[in-house]
């Protein structure tokens, strides 16, 4: 059976479906601004036995949020640290682990993440597989808008439970760095920092999430959205080297550093570096939610980095 590591196709996930190999498919549509609405949206329409995969609850800590009363609460104490900071904190690989095997996931397994909102989101659950050392994980190219327009059938039921896996993580196959690290290297050579966020928050002309407006200093911007065509998919692999190699501007692709607000948007770079063969790519998930609240750090505003 071929295995898929970056993206695949929706005709290519149908025949995956029907050959019936270990699959497993997730859905992680999400909305930011209304949390409950991505499960909703699930609920309603979604692939046949697509598990949901919530942003908030599932691909996040709940370790370093502050409650009502100020408190910070740690969810479980044997769930270890958070493995990152920032807004949405990259849970422990132990907590992770230990949800990937109550939904019935197993190392045999063909993972496909997919959602609604242009891989914003599914990218989240598939560089966290390579975090665990998980290769066989594909973005759904186009999400669920193309798997609707090739034919593919949506239901609404409730999908059974699974019976719990024993998923044993291996070594990530990834890169996640610190904030520390990025302000160790902040202006030398061997670190190219490239903010996945809208043009005009990483300017600082608005910022409706953080305390602080503007970007890391020496960022290069490149909004996540500008990896997709006007389909919903990825661009062609020769079009977003060439769009990178503008960006990098004769910088090396193995110094590049991704991160966005919170360390979700920035995924869909990493991916679109790694499908234009400049990959593999590092990321800073703490992003600018941790830099803007960590005292002490320098920030920038304005269209120059």
């Amino acid at each position: 059976m071929a295995m898929y590591t970056t993206l695949i196709s929706a005709e290519e996930l149908i025949a995956l479906q029907a050959g019936g190999a270990p699959l497993m498919v997730f859905d992680c549509s999400f909305d930011l601004m209304k949390p409950e609405a991505g499960e909703q949206h699930y609920r309603a329409a979604h692939i046949p036995g697509a598990q949901y995969a919530n942003l908030d609850t599932d691909l996040s800590a709940k370790h370093g949020v502050p409650n009502t009363r100020g408190e910070v609460v740690v969810a479980q104490a044997d769930e270890g640290p958070p493995a990152s900071g920032g807004r949405h904190p990259l849970p422990s690989r132990e907590k992770f682990t230990a949800w990937l095997c109550s939904v019935g996931f197993a190392n045999d397994m063909q993972a496909v993440v997919y959602d609604r909102n242009g891989a914003n989101y599914c990218g989240r659950l598939w560089w966290m597989l390579k975090w665990m050392g998980h290769e066989a994980v594909a973005v759904l190219d186009g999400g669920l808008q193309a798997w609707q327009a090739a034919g593919g059938e949506l239901t609404a039921r409730e999908e059974p439970a699974r019976f719990q896996s024993n998923f044993v993580p291996g070594r990530p196959l990834v890169n996640l760095v610190d904030t520390r690290s990025v302000a160790a290297h902040l202006d030398q050579a061997g670190q190219t920092l490239i903010d996945a966020r809208a043009a005009a928050r990483y300017r600082g002309e608005v910022e409706p999430l953080d305390p602080i407006a503007g970007h890391i200093p020496g960022a290069l911007n490149r909004p996540f959205t500008e990896n997709l065509g006007p389909d919903g998919k990825f661009k062609p692999a020769a079009q977003l080297r060439a769009e990178f190699e503008s960006l990098l501007a004769g910088r090396d692709p193995a110094t590049v550093v991704h991160h966005c607000g919170s360390g979700v948007s920035a995924v869909p770079n990493v991916l679109a570096m790694q499908i234009a063969g400049l990959g593999p790519t590092a990321l800073y998930a703490g992003s600018w939610s941790e830099w803007s609240n960590t005292p002490g750090l320098p920030t920038r505003q304005g269209a120059d980095a």
